[in-house]
């Protein structure tokens, strides 16, 4: 009954915030009953977020369809979160070069894990021109914020590389 209750609620009020209130509280149905009608609208933080709701599968039935859809919605309105995440799960699930594409656009606006995973591939030459001066720069940068998985990566680097290639 609560959870139709919150369907049943008017619009004015509601917004990404809400559900983000809601989906904390255990209420992932709830909040995908308020981020629906926001992302259907245009606003890419709640489309992004129903993204994330579909790929997990949290109030609403795990369906990575409609997961790779309400992300590239809010990644082609420039949701640097939605880029990233939208780029790992199609990379992930085979489709490398779109995925690519999306994590290229988010590792240029700074996103930690799409630093890494570029700059690996660059490292490696895996479907991009191999290019280790700028994957070092890409994980560097990734490490500096924080990414512990980013930091591993270039402790090998600083391993494999020449000091002159790393400068």
């Amino acid at each position: 009954a609560l959870a139709l209750g919150s369907i049943a609620l008017p619009a004015a009020g509601q917004n990404v915030k809400t559900g983000i209130e809601a989906w904390q509280k255990g209420d992932t149905a709830g909040a995908v009953a308020i981020w629906r009608p926001l992302a259907e609208k245009g606003d890419p933080d709640a489309a992004f977020n129903l993204g994330q709701a579909y790929r997990l599968g949290k109030g609403v039935p795990l369906d990575l369809a409609q997961a790779q859809d309400w992300l590239e919605r809010a990644a082609r309105k420039g949701h640097v979160d939605a880029q990233a995440t939208l780029g790992l799960l199609l990379f992930q699930n085979g489709n490398r070069v779109t995925g690519m594409r999306w994590l290229k656009s988010a590792a240029e606006a700074g996103e930690a894990r799409a630093l890494l995973i570029v700059g690996t591939a660059l490292y490696n030459g895996d479907g991009v021109q191999a290019d280790p001066v700028t994957a070092y720069a890409y994980v560097s940068r990734a490490a500096a914020q924080g990414l512990a998985p980013a930091q591993a990566t270039l402790a090998d680097m600083d391993a494999a590389m020449p000091l002159d290639q790393r400068q």
